[in-house]
């Protein structure tokens, strides 16, 4: 098969797998493995020389560490530097560090012991901050938690492959000859550092200057590739010298330019990389030894998964948070391939062993989805649980005219004007993070999920006189709104929405006022745009008066018809005609007189009956 043959079955295989595998919930990294399998000798058998493609595809693993420089900002670093060397340092010392003593007492070399324990102790980077973005969760306590072992498992990589090389099985020992090699190595090092103080900001000024995007993109290449060629030139990984020069440049202007050009190429590169992985997977062993690999990835889950949750419970985590953690790094990482086969090369470790141990790291990131979502689903079955056996345990709360659900920035937005006009209010809210915030700034938020109706009742919601939904996710509010309808049927309801359904949703569960948390802004835009394009102000302010007005009007229209999608749409075009037949009326009539000097660009419109809306078009 020629070399294009082969990039179109790869490019296929990963258009084909990737997809699937994210639709069913187990990730772009699972995908890709899956691709490898699917083309390699144990599947079409398309393909069978894995060698090559796995040396191209470590660009990848070197363009990711380039990243992970670039994002390690010393400022950046300082403020994570508790759960970065605390949790994290702990977790690579103590996983790594157990396995490794285990396999020397039970007779192992060193060095096998070494990289297997060490190698077994990082999780995939890649797989888990895609699980924690696609599920929201990357500002959750056990977000920031994972996000932090995985930046300390990132680093430690790093020392690792420098220190593999000194375990390698030699010969002879010429103490000269080691001792030129440290000496290159730290005229590199230097040379790196150096470099990326003085000289590579002055080319990143000289390629900006000349405007085009094509070269910038290949001065970021050049520069990666040119350090991984010169530090595998003198016997030093090209993941250090990748990994130096994205620190150095880590505070400098062009971060986040060198980020988003490498990002595409580090992508595909370390897909290729995971492909690769795929390809040579001996999945003879596993028919031939099913019982070995499965115990192998069990015990790697289950050691892992037990140390990280009491480290995590050691630096103060909840025990729910802690738990997410552990399970969400069960799984063994990329750069675990990489370090067995760097060992293989170096003698340490035998093709068989490094066959085997691919295939664990395989099958634990392949069961890490499964036991997630398993985890979140006992989780909920014991809340819910204890919810059922204690509904009234909630801790009471001092009774307050007004309850905010959500502490967000619309949130805080209204805790903060209620503060200044003396208004006491009583705030709910779940993330941790903006609990923090609250307290921080002198604000009182109280932990808990608005919709349940035990926590309702603790926060004296029979008492208060309004509710402020101001929750970001619109499903949340529309549960808290069905909560407070059905038993608070007499506490008045203020909710934010998101867009015209999730207005006409609330309008139909009896919420009060309703106000878009876009849409006033971008009528205010809408003023300004007028105004650029030669529109007198007061003409301008006027008519965006006259808009909203409309709008305000025409939402009861729409509520009759929203259940149906196509009534719906044939009414919002009907409406949008009407408008543009009043508008193009009023703009030959004399204009109405403009609003007072100091005026505020949208100054609200009295209340009336119909709920304020989020806009009809």
């Amino acid at each position: 098969m020629s070399d294009l043959a082969k990039i179109v079955v790869i490019l296929a295989a990963a258009v084909l797998a990737v997809p699937l595998a994210k639709r069913l919930g187990l990730g772009a990294v699972i995908g890709y493995l899956l691709a490898g399998v699917l083309i390699g000798p144990w599947g079409l058998a398309l393909i069978r020389e894995h060698e090559e493609i796995l040396h191209v595809g470590e660009l990848g693993v070197v363009l990711l560490l380039f990243i992970v420089g670039l994002e390690l900002q010393p400022s950046r670093l300082w403020a994570l530097r508790r759960p970065v060397f605390g949790l994290g340092g702990l977790q690579v010392l103590l996983t790594g560090g157990a396995v490794m003593a285990v396999m020397q007492w039970l007779g192992w070399h060193p060095g096998t012991a070494f990289v297997i324990g060490f190698g077994l102790s990082l999780s995939s980077t890649a797989f888990v901050l895609q699980l924690l973005g696609e599920r929201g969760e990357l500002t959750a306590r056990h977000g920031r938690d994972a996000f932090a072992v995985l930046l300390m498992q990132d680093v430690a990589v790093i020392p690792m492959l420098a220190i593999l090389p000194l375990f390698a099985p030699s010969e002879r020992f010429e103490p000269g000859e080691d001792l030129q090699k440290a000496l290159v190595a730290g005229l590199a090092i230097a040379g790196v550092v150096l470099a990326g103080r003085y000289l590579l900001p002055r080319l990143f000024r000289l390629v900006a200057a000349a405007h085009s995007h094509e070269i910038a993109t290949a001065a970021a290449l050049l520069v990666v590739a040119a350090t991984a060629l010169g530090f595998t030139h003198i016997g030093l990984s090209m993941s250090l010298g990748a990994f130096l020069v994205g620190m150095l440049l880590s505070d400098s202007e062009f971060r986040h330019e060198l980020e988003a050009n490498i990002e595409p190429f580090k992508g595909l590169l370390l897909g290729l990389f995971f492909v690769a992985v795929g390809l040579s997977a001996n999945l003879g062993l596993l028919t031939k030894e099913p019982g070995v690999l499965l115990a192998l990835t069990a015990a790697l889950i289950a050691v892992k998964a037990l140390l990280l949750f009491l480290i995590a419970r050691l630096f103060g985590t909840a025990p729910r948070p802690a738990c997410k953690v552990a399970v969400l790094l069960a799984q063994g990482g990329e750069f675990a391939f990489v370090l067995f086969a760097v060992a293989r090369d170096l003698a340490l470790l035998t093709t068989r062993q490094q066959d085997e141990l691919n295939l664990a790291v395989t099958l634990s990131m392949a069961a890490s989805p499964m036991l997630v979502r398993l985890t979140d689903s006992l989780a909920e079955r014991l809340a819910e649980r204890r919810r059922r056996r204690s509904p009234a345990q909630a801790e009471p709360i001092a009774a307050a005219p007004v309850l905010i659900a959500g502490y967000g920035p619309f949130g805080q937005t209204v805790a903060r004007y209620l503060r200044v006009h003396g208004i006491p209010c009583t705030v709910l809210e779940t993330d941790l993070k903006r609990i923090e915030l609250g307290r921080a700034l002198g604000q009182t938020v109280h932990f808990g999920d608005a919709s349940r109706i035990e926590l309702l009742r603790a926060a004296s919601a029979g008492d208060a006189h309004v509710l402020v939904i101001a929750v970001d996710d619109g499903e949340t509010s529309l549960r808290i709104a069905r909560t407070v309808r059905h038993h608070f049927p007499r506490l008045r309801t203020i909710s934010r929405a998101c867009d015209v359904r999730h207005t006409l949703a609330l309008m139909e569960l009896g919420v009060g006022v309703v106000t878009s948390d876009t849409y006033l802004s971008a009528l205010e835009m809408s003023e300004h745009v007028a105004v650029a394009l030669g529109v007198p102000a007061g003409q301008a302010h006027t008519d965006v008066l006259h808009f909203r007005a409309h709008d305000q009007r025409n939402l009861d229209r729409l509520r009759a018809v929203h259940h149906d999608e196509a009534r719906m749409l044939d009414t919002a075009r009907a409406i949008i005609a009407e408008m543009e037949e009043v508008f193009r009326e009023r703009r030959h009539t004399p204009a109405t007189q403009p609003p007072a000097a100091g005026a505020p660009p949208l100054p609200r419109i009295a209340p009336r009956e119909a709920p304020q809306g989020g806009g009809t078009g």
